[in-house]
């Protein structure tokens, strides 16, 4: 019994040994050394064109040469210096300057170009470092027929803007109304006034300085109503009517707004009733007869 209990025990203490020596790592020994593949590049093909080789055969390094200029052909006069010649006047010097630079500050000009062309490029500032827009010099004079405060709902609240009304003219028969918004007074005015400049139309006047013919117009719900009148009158009308006519050149003419006191409304309604006046040459050369006949 207990030589039965000793070989089992020692078998198992056999196995259990073995067992521990098979956990260990064993080193591992590369029978073979294994290489990646080599890259496959195309094959270039180059001619015996492509390259020119050159062989100094005869030529030694170590020898010193002698550079021999070529002669100089007949007739050659070498080129004058730059110090020798006649010195330039100061008039060809402005004359170059001004070419290339143009008019200088000096407020003479020999090419006659404008020597306060410079004046407008120079970025005026005013008090608050911000950049002052000059006004255009066009001939064209503006008046401001209304400023009111707007306003837009918008996601986040509201959005202040203020809207203008300015009519431009020459008063000399061209007149013009423009609208503009910004959220600055002034910059609404100039975006008003460059939006009059590009609605210019013409007022047909007579040698009185008045409208040939009576005219009504509208727009929208303003309705205008316009009639000529004897010189010394003067402009008699209210509202955007008398600063559209005034603007215009207009010296005697009667006005009436009818219908909506809107200054926008009316002041378009008055350059669309402008518009539909014609002069008595106009009417007798379209009908082919001569002027003085239009009132027989």
């Amino acid at each position: 019994m207990a030589t039965s209990l000793t070989s089992s025990l020692s078998s198992t203490f056999s196995a259990l040994s073995l067992r521990r020596f098979s956990l260990l790592p064993t080193p591992h020994h590369p029978t073979s050394l294994s290489l990646p593949k080599p890259l496959n590049f195309p094959s270039i093909k180059t001619q015996s064109t492509d390259i020119d080789t050159i062989y100094f055969e005869n030529d030694d390094p170590d020898e010193i040469t002698t550079f021999n200029p070529p002669e100089k052909p007949e007739g050659f006069e070498p080129p004058p210096s730059f110090d020798e010649g006649p010195q330039e006047t100061e008039e060809q010097i402005a004359l170059a300057y001004e070419e290339l630079y143009g008019p200088a500050y000096s407020g003479e000009s020999l090419l006659g170009n404008n020597v306060n062309v410079m004046d407008s490029k120079v970025k005026k500032t005013n008090t608050f470092g911000k950049v002052k827009k000059e006004k255009i010099r066009d001939g064209f004079e503006e008046r401001v027929v209304q400023v009111r405060r707007v306003t837009k709902v918008v996601k986040g609240g509201k959005q202040m803007h203020f809207r203008a009304v300015v009519v431009v003219g020459d008063k000399k028969g061209q007149v013009g109304v423009g609208v503009g918004k910004a959220k600055e007074v002034v910059s609404a005015v100039q975006k008003s006034a460059t939006n009059a400049r590009r609605n210019i139309v013409t007022v047909p006047m007579t040698k009185y300085l008045t409208f040939p013919h009576r005219c009504d117009g509208d727009y929208g719900a303003a309705k205008v109503m316009l009639r000529p009148a004897s010189p010394g009158t003067g402009v008699i009308a209210g509202g955007s009517v008398r600063i559209v006519l005034e603007m215009a050149g207009v010296e005697n003419a009667l006005g009436k707004q009818l219908g909506s006191n809107n200054a926008l409304n009316n002041a378009r309604a008055t350059v669309v009733a402008v518009q539909q006046m014609r002069q008595f040459s106009e009417v007798a050369r379209d009908r082919g007869i001569p002027m003085e006949e239009l009132w027989k």
